[in-house]
């Protein structure tokens, strides 16, 4: 094989990989759309609730900031108008569990507290682009393949004052269920209109590996 026939090959290899890594990373963000549509309830309530002018939670799928490469996968405003869930979703080995050990989240013997790290800088990104005085936007993981330990971590990062909540799929709507019940429907209107102009659909191009 010519030394061009040989570069053309790895090229395309590389490419199949890359292929292969997003549609192995659409699919665990694709499962965690379908559990935020039962974040609201059956379809009886939602339209009660927005009835009753109480809409509920607002999710947004799929987002960047302006001149910022990165995208969030979702992003979730809460009824009360108070936070915003800035949402990553990974699709990590089924065959190896989620710990935290000594501190950091790994996922079998590799260490993936980095991924955790990426997910709390989105979230101070996100809330320095909003600027909204009151609002906080919370950073959370939620894994599949991989089972997570308990279902539930309690990550921290140096510099965040609070815990990166990582999740198994059967806590992700229960822990977003268990927020605060106060609803404020003009406040969270004007947060979900300020996110919508603030962070962008996005655009895919060679995505990350997950």
């Amino acid at each position: 094989m010519s030394v061009r026939n040989s570069a053309a090959a790895l090229r395309a290899q590389k490419a199949d990989g890359l292929a292969a890594q997003w549609e192995h990373g659409a699919k665990g963000e694709k499962a965690t759309e379908r559990l935020l549509r039962a974040l609201n309830g059956p379809w009886w309530r939602r339209w009660l609730r927005r009835a009753l002018g109480r809409p509920g939670w607002v999710i947004r799928h799929d987002l960047r900031l302006r001149g910022r490469r990165f995208n969030v996968d979702h992003v979730a405003v809460s009824p009360c108008g108070t936070a915003v869930v800035a949402l990553d979703t990974k699709n990590w080995h089924r065959g190896l569990t989620t710990t935290e050990v000594s501190g950091r989240v790994f996922c079998g013997d590799e260490d993936r507290h980095d991924q955790v790290e990426k997910v709390v800088n989105y979230a101070r990104l996100i809330e320095a682009a909003l600027g909204m005085p009151g609002v906080s936007v919370l950073p959370l993981v939620v894994v599949h393949g991989s089972l997570v330990a308990g279902e539930f971590l309690e990550a921290r990062v140096d510099g965040w004052s609070g815990p990166v909540y990582v999740l198994g799929p059967a806590r992700l709507v229960p822990t977003l269920a268990a927020a605060p019940k106060a609803h404020d429907p003009a406040r969270a209107a004007a947060v979900v209109a300020r996110v919508d102009r603030v962070l962008l659909p996005y655009v895919p191009g060679p995505r990350r590996v997950r």
